[in-house]
């Protein structure tokens, strides 16, 4: 009888010591995401803010809307293959994007690269603006986030308040909103470090995109790069020069960096990988 009490005891212990720990606020509890390789059907969102967005400012923000079979979408398509590919073999679910500097296309092959990857039905899809000094998925997408990562860092605004389902199925957004000024210090911190892991490791059937700083223009991306499974440089044609190029792949050795995208190619099925 003395042993029952005490293993009730214990469970009781065990069960607080869990509802004290920092929990990513539900984030998609409400998913019935599987724990195997099974095909995941239409998901129904009960908690998730969804945002319809508008088409014509997606297409003129060069953002893919529909599976068209034009040149840019079979570029992306293609892209999508050889990046699942890596994952797989290794037993990956996260990937970085980040580009030597500005402008050259990073944050746009992120959301692109989410959209064509929530198409497959065998993974969700979590896209996080990590740009913490410049978000920008937010603006490509014409929304204005109701919170953004920065508020989780600052005022531990839940998770489940700032997640957002674009009304596209497999696919939840982690926006940005305000940018931060000490970005390095933050990306670093132990409460994004427990966040990366809590959304890399909550559900196996989930992918998790992270739309990082330009590397040469802030030591956010090779400060966060550690924590991160797989890496993707963007360079843009006639933009990225051949030192920045050189520097860049320097900063990243020791990475897994999967391989390079040439945006704005002259030739556009030539965009490589």
């Amino acid at each position: 009888m003395e042993k029952i009490k005490q293993a009730i005891e214990l469970a009781k212990q065990k069960k607080m010591q869990e509802a004290k720990k920092v929990s990513v606020s539900n984030i998609d509890d409400h998913l019935n995401e599987k724990a195997n390789n099974d095909e995941i059907g239409k998901i129904e969102y009960s908690s998730t803010l969804i945002q319809q967005l508008n088409k014509d400012i997606l297409k003129k923000n060069r953002v893919i809307v529909d599976e068209e079979s034009d040149e840019v979408d079979t570029a992306y398509r293609m892209l999508r293959t050889q990046v699942l590919q890596k994952l797989v073999a290794n037993e990956w679910n996260s990937l970085a994007i980040t580009s030597p500097g500005n402008n050259q296309g990073k944050t746009l092959t992120a959301i692109n690269l989410a959209f064509s990857l929530a198409r497959e039905v065998n993974y969700t899809v979590l896209l996080v603006d990590f740009d913490l000094k410049r978000p920008g998925i937010h603006q490509y997408l014409g929304i204005t986030p109701r919170a953004g990562i920065s508020d989780f860092l600052l005022h531990d605004t839940p998770l489940d308040k700032m997640l957002m389902n674009p009304g596209i199925n497999r696919l939840v957004i982690l926006p940005g909103r305000e940018a931060l000024s000490n970005s390095s210090e933050m990306l670093k911190s132990k409460k994004m470090l427990k966040l990366v892991d809590e959304l890399k490791s909550r559900y196996p059937s989930r992918l998790v995109i992270f739309d990082l700083p330009p590397l040469l223009e802030t030591d956010d991306a090779l400060a966060f790069s550690p924590f991160v499974e797989s890496l993707l440089l963007v360079l843009e044609e006639g933009k990225a020069n051949e030192e920045d190029i050189k520097q860049s792949l320097n900063l990243l050795k020791g990475t897994h960096l999967i391989g390079t995208v040439l945006n704005k190619s002259r030739e556009v099925q030539k965009v490589s990988y």
